[in-house]
């Protein structure tokens, strides 16, 4: 009677340790991630990109996918609303949070939700201007996240310091990025191909200047045109800098998350399949899905069409849209 019920708890022990090793892989195919995208900048059109990398995402993986928007007081798409981001309580269960806003100067209720994803230590997906994703000048006690705040910069990799200049916005490819040869065999850079990007180059890194925590450039940028060039400042601003990286953090139990950035995401730039590819990879890898990236990369063919309007500041975006149906 005692070896029997010894063997039963060995054989529980034995089933219970099973059940606790699921890999990531399995895990998401039993209940497909939900994966957030936080949009709200008034110069890059990431209201029209990340909706684009949405539907990808759905049609290719069964993501569920929320996009969240800056919007007018008519519920219309409004990016130089930077007061509010609607549906930011998606966050309150999402497995990824994708990145991509401004200077948002959130209240209370909202920006609660984007810390209280932080805090669990789940992975991060940002582009470009989440360097700077929020300014607090009304909301003064959050400024640490601010811009210039360290706190913004452990959890991405940097601030937003300066960029090589403003040249032929959409007229211009203005950045030449390759690849790093000793992380080619990286996931993130499966059918990623050296590509020039519209995106003029952001200063992360040099001068002075260095990377937050454990980040691990991906790929670099050499601007092509140079505000500092022209002014002689290549020694504090060189024209040579990473323009993707991953990284980790911390949540608050000691969870950590990992991070995907990249500074390349002019409107026009996610027209090159590369950088599309490059985006969904990062998405994949950021989840724990890298074994799901195939060998010539995520598949980046759009849904539907994509025909962005140009980057810039005003009334440069599309009026009078409501968020779509995903």
């Amino acid at each position: 009677m005692h070896q029997t019920l010894k063997a039963l708890l060995i054989l529980c022990v034995g089933l219970c340790s099973a059940t606790d090793v699921i890999s990531a892989d399995e895990a998401d195919r039993q209940t497909p991630p939900h994966v957030v995208f936080v949009t709200g900048d008034e110069e890059y059109r990431s209201e029209e990109s990340m909706p684009m990398l949405a539907k990808i995402l759905k049609r290719d993986y069964g993501f569920r996918v929320t996009v969240c928007y800056s919007l007018a007081e008519d519920g219309t798409i409004d990016p130089n609303n930077v007061s509010s981001i609607t549906g930011l309580e998606a966050l309150e269960d999402a497995d990824l949070m994708v990145l991509f806003t401004r200077f948002r100067d959130l209240p209370d209720e909202q920006f609660q939700h984007f810390l209280d994803y932080v805090a669990t230590g789940k992975p991060i997906v940002g582009f470009r201007t989440a360097t700077h994703a929020f300014k607090f000048d009304k909301n003064k006690k959050h400024r640490d996240w601010g811009w210039k705040g360290e706190k913004i910069a452990q959890l991405v990799g940097q601030n937003w310091i300066t960029h090589h200049g403003h040249f032929g916005d959409g007229h211009q490819q203005l950045t030449d990025v390759a690849v790093i040869p000793e992380k080619a065999d990286h996931p993130i850079l499966r059918g990623v191909k050296p590509f020039k990007a519209y995106s003029w180059l952001y200063h992360v890194q040099g001068g002075g200047d260095k990377l937050r925590g454990d980040t691990k450039p991906l790929l670099t940028g050499r601007a092509l045109v140079s505000n500092h060039e022209m002014h002689g400042k290549t020694d504090r601003y060189p024209l040579t800098n990473p323009v993707a990286w991953t990284k980790t953090y911390a949540g608050k139990d000691g969870t950590r998350g990992r991070v995907f950035f990249a500074t390349t995401a002019h409107p026009y730039d996610f027209k090159d399949a590369s950088v599309r590819k490059l985006a969904l990879n990062g998405i994949l890898w950021a989840l724990g899905m890298e074994k799901r990236i195939p060998p010539g990369g995520a598949n980046a063919e759009i849904v539907g069409e994509y025909k962005p309007n140009n980057s810039g500041f005003g009334n440069r975006f599309k009026p009078n849209r409501k968020p779509e149906k995903l």
